[in-house]
């Protein structure tokens, strides 16, 4: 048994074994420790404190233990017992030391949430869990720690009191919020009399100090009838001098409505009247007997035993200082009242008015500190009160003296205002001070009204008791600032108080409700779309059911608005475009017409706003062009549009500004450089090469129409146009562009008033000529009994054909073989297999399906001796037969009849084929040139009104 227990206890760093050994303790301590178990009465109560036990217990301890039977009557013998209580003590040690660490612990965590509730105003969820986890714990190694102190009669170990750090878990945390708490929260939410729950419990939840304090020390117990007596009218009295300013306020808001434009140049008067009225009043007031006043108490308590009195409450004056938390404040009030007496009292009075006028922050602490103490010993508010009220006269009649008591009356009006939402302060002498700020509203009168405002103006507002008088103050106050001729600083001031203390009804904001399938399309596109996952995607979003017409709007909704996505994420949205295609072309159609009618409605309204969508669009627009969804006419033309757009005959001016593109606006250069990275890079060869230079000359014109550009715009300019044209010449001044400009247009004019007429028109003629020409060439081509489209199947063998008997028609060889190769490109890049095949698998599969390059020039070379006559005067056609052995290829000759229905059918495929070709070629070598017509055609249409040419006069 010894060794179970040594093993357990020695390795045991977690202290698991803790419940085990209290288990054994109380059922096996007389035979293995000679001790008697502790009687119930021993038991430690659920009401005790944290660390009371230890006295108790050393108490026990010093009184020596409980008698031991004899020694031939136990069954284990001593020394084995005097083994296993010193194993027991040392656990019971490092269970102490434990324990010890643990409350540090606590307490320092709870010192480091209240900084951060002060830091932030809030304590975070996880912070707060952690916490209470951290409190199970230590409660649960509290309990076993004292469990096993009473087994072994050994004292508790010292614990810190909460009191040393933060009072937090002790005082103040008793008072929680019940159902009809969680009522008032609602209200509070809604626009209560305070902001939220915290600031609510500060000024609400205060603690009874006779739950902490004996009744006998409070004084509770003596003259209660004469209490409630004096206080039915006291309440009596106050409600009588809230109707009286009322009454008062109701008059003078007659007034101001008789005449709006009357004077209010007397008003001083009346403040010395009225501020002679309050003092009557006040020392009325000042006089009303405080029954209950708790007698002195004893010079001495059982926590003060080694001070006097005097001492303790200079120590406690000098703490409060540096008390910022509301524990602190609660057990401070409690301290107070054990030294309570009348010297007390005004000792913490003028304590409380010495205040330094820096220390504001310490108002609402000193202010609950007063509430508490004011249900017992009324008088400390009084005097408190009527200090704070002298000092308000004071400041009216030094009210010149501006900037050296401003610190002051920042004190006063922010004590007074924490003092009312206790409700120490009376409502009638509250509302008198505002009143009296109110007739003389001037100067530093109108700092204390907005300061009054912020501090107590919600809660005095909403409040049943000084809800009218002070709603109609309000309304006194905005007709005074309206008729008054304030400076700025004072008006904003007023607006903000008077906005904090009466904050306009606002609805909640409403929430978008969105379907779950616009949600799932949303989360699609905006947040699992990236380069691994862009495939899946595109699995995902081709399952959706396009038929349904809402899944198509909002997909055409996702699609259109690349601003919404992350910027290096919309050519990764223009690939899964380009990807919908091949499965919804419609859909892909109406995507690019609403990118370019986005495009064209940023350019008319030019709204700041929209300039990142605008940039997004433009970015979206050139990637479809990377992924052949639109041409690169349709990127000139939004290049030309962004410089001509809004300008008079789509010629920007010096000195003729445009409401839609202002000499100082540089943004649709941004746009331009944004197309310009995008898919500048692509305009490098051929007639878009020569397209491109075009418009950056005219570009530069355009750049140099604005204002001197801003460095970041500068500098985005140069990086694109080094970009697309490394090796560009930018023009220095405003008149080599224009001379650039000019000479361009010039040349465009002179090129297309080479083709007069209608040049579709030619073309379509010369199309219909070429068509023609094609039938009658058709017709005078023999046909064969075997319709072409009917003909055999081709053998298994690559036969590659040659007759002599062909007549050679169209280009070159060398034109042919370059067409060839241009076809060959053009195939591969327009299939949908090409982004799965690489370029090493590609090459391998052309060598393997065409003869190598020497097999083909001599077929070339033999092409006159394809067909041939026989020793017998029969004619033939020579095949040459391509197979394959292995990896070895192999070629032989193959001499066939003219008249058989193989070569016939070979002859009649290869004129069709050569003619077809023939005819593709021409039509694509012929492409460029009529694009170039037609936009050349297009430009003249648009100038014909007159071209305009810009000269300058040295």
């Amino acid at each position: 048994m010894m060794k179970v227990i040594k093993d357990l206890l020695s390795n045991d760093p977690s202290l698991s074994s803790l419940p085990l050994l209290s288990t054994f303790l109380k059922s096996y301590s007389l035979p293995y420790l000679g001790l008697s178990p502790p009687q119930a009465s021993k038991q430690i109560s659920a009401a005790s404190e944290p660390g009371t036990l230890s006295e108790e217990t050393t108490m026990v301890a010093s009184g020596a233990f409980p008698p031991l039977v004899k020694e031939e009557d136990e069954l284990v013998e001593k020394d084995i017992r005097d083994r296993f209580k010193k194993m027991c003590e040392g656990y019971f040690e490092s269970v102490s030391k434990k324990l010890v660490i643990e409350h540090n612990r606590l307490q320092e965590q709870d010192r480091k949430n209240h900084e951060a509730y002060i830091r932030s105003g809030e304590i975070f969820e996880d912070r707060q869990q952690a916490y209470e986890k951290m409190t199970k714990g230590y409660e649960k190694l509290l309990a076993s720690c004292q469990t096993l102190s009473e087994l072994l009669y050994l004292p508790m170990p010292t614990l810190k009191a909460a009191s040393h750090k933060t009072e937090s878990i002790q005082i103040g945390t008793s008072t929680g919020i019940s159902l009809d708490a969680d009522g008032e929260l609602e209200d509070t939410i809604r626009g209560g009399k305070w902001e939220d729950e915290e600031e609510r419990r500060f000024f609400e939840d205060i603690p009874d100090l006779k739950d902490y304090v004996p009744k006998g020390v409070l004084g509770v117990e003596e003259d209660e009838p004469d209490k409630q007596e004096d206080a039915a009218e006291k309440e009596q009295r106050a409600k009588a001098k809230v109707d009286e300013e009322v009454r008062q306020l109701e008059e003078e808001l007659a007034g101001l409505e008789a005449s709006q434009n009357g004077d209010v140049s007397g008003a001083p008067t009346v403040i010395d009247g009225r501020l002679e009225d309050g003092e009557g009043e006040e020392d009325d007031d000042a006089a009303t007997p405080t029954a209950g006043t708790p007698k002195t108490s004893p010079p001495s308590t059982p926590q003060l035993t080694a001070q006097g009195p005097s001492q303790l409450l200079t120590a406690l004056l000098a703490r409060l200082p540096d008390v910022t938390n509301r524990a602190g404040i609660d057990q401070a009030a409690v301290d107070f009242a054990f030294l309570n007496s009348k010297a007390a009292r005004k000792r913490l009075v003028k304590f409380f008015s010495q205040t330094p006028k820096s220390r504001t922050d310490l108002l609402p602490h000193y202010s609950r500190l007063v509430a508490i103490l004011n249900k017992y010993m009324p008088d400390i508010g009084v005097d408190l009160v009527n200090v704070l009220d002298e000092e308000f006269r004071y400041l009216q009649r030094k009210k010149n003296v501006v900037k050296e008591l401003s610190e002051v009356r920042l004190k006063n009006i922010t004590f007074l205002s924490n003092l009312t939402k206790f409700s120490v302060v009376p409502p009638h002498v509250i509302l008198h001070m505002f009143k009296v700020c109110l007739d003389d509203f001037s100067g530093t009168n109108v700092e204390n009204l907005a300061l009054l405002l912020e501090g107590c103006g919600r809660f005095l507002l909403r409040s049943e008791e000084t809800q009218q008088p002070f709603s109609k103050m309000l309304e006194l106050l905005r007709r005074k600032q309206g008729m008054r001729h304030l400076d700025q600083r004072q008006m904003l001031l007023l607006e903000n108080a008077y906005y904090q203390c009466n904050p306009p009804e606002r609805t909640a904001k409403e929430v978008k409700q969105r379907t779950p399938m616009e949600l799932f399309i949303r989360h699609l596109i905006y947040d699992v779309l990236t380069k691994k996952t862009i495939d899946k995607v595109l699995k995902l979003v081709r399952k959706l059911d396009w038929n349904d017409q809402e899944v198509q709007r909002t997909l055409h909704k996702v699609f259109t608005k690349p601003w919404k996505v992350k910027y290096g994420n919309v050519p990764l949205l223009a690939m899964l475009t380009y990807d919908l295609q091949r499965y919804h072309p419609a859909f892909t159609i109406s995507v690019v017409d609403q990118v370019l009618e986005d495009i064209r409605r940023g350019l008319e309204q030019n709204v700041y706003s929209i300039n990142q969508r605008r940039v997004a669009t433009m970015k979206y627009l050139g990637e479809l062009y990377i992924y052949r969804l639109v041409g690169s006419g349709i990127i000139f033309d939004t290049l030309w549009t962004l410089v001509t757009f809004g300008h008079p005959e789509g010629r920007p001016v010096p000195g003729q500004p445009s409401p839609l593109d202002m000499p100082d606006d540089f943004f649709r250069i941004r746009l331009v450089c944004v197309l310009l990275d995008t898919c500048g890079m692509c305009f490098d060869r051929g007639t878009q090469q020569k397209k491109l230079d075009n418009f950056l000359t005219f570009f530069q014109y355009y750049v140099l129409c604005k204002d001197p550009l801003p460095m970041d715009v500068e500098f985005m300019l140069t990086d694109s146009l080094e970009a697309v044209r490394p090796k560009l010449s930018m023009y220095k001044t405003f008149e080599e562009a224009a001379i650039a400009v000019d000479e361009m247009f010039n040349a465009a004019f002179q090129n297309a008033g080479i083709s007069t007429g209608d040049d579709s028109g030619d073309d379509s003629g010369d199309e219909d000529e070429r068509r023609e020409q094609q039938e009658e060439e058709d017709g005078d081509r023999p046909t064969s009994e075997f319709p072409a489209d009917e003909r055999a199947p081709s053998p298994e063998a690559v036969l590659l054909k040659s007759s002599s008997t062909q007549e050679k028609i169209g280009p070159s060889e060398d034109d042919d073989a370059e067409f060839a190769k241009e076809l060959a490109k053009m195939v591969m890049e327009s299939s949908s297999e090409t982004r799965k095949v690489d370029k090493k698998t590609a090459l391998a599969l052309w060598e393997t399906t065409v003869p190598p390059p020497g097999m083909r020039k001599k077929r070339v070379d033999e092409t006159d001796e394809d067909v041939d006559r026989t020793g017998e005067g029969q004619r033939v056609m020579n095949f040459t037969v391509f197979t394959k052995r292995g990896s070895k290829q192999q070629t032989r000759q193959l001499a066939i009849p003219a008249e058989s229905t193989l070569a016939v059918q070979t002859r009649t495929a290869q004129l069709q084929d050569k003619v077809e070709q023939q005819h593709l070629k021409r039509l694509v070598l012929n492409y460029e040139q009529r694009e170039e017509a037609e936009e050349l055609k297009a430009l003249e249409t648009r100038n014909r009104a007159g071209a305009i040419k810009i000269r300058y006069v040295g």
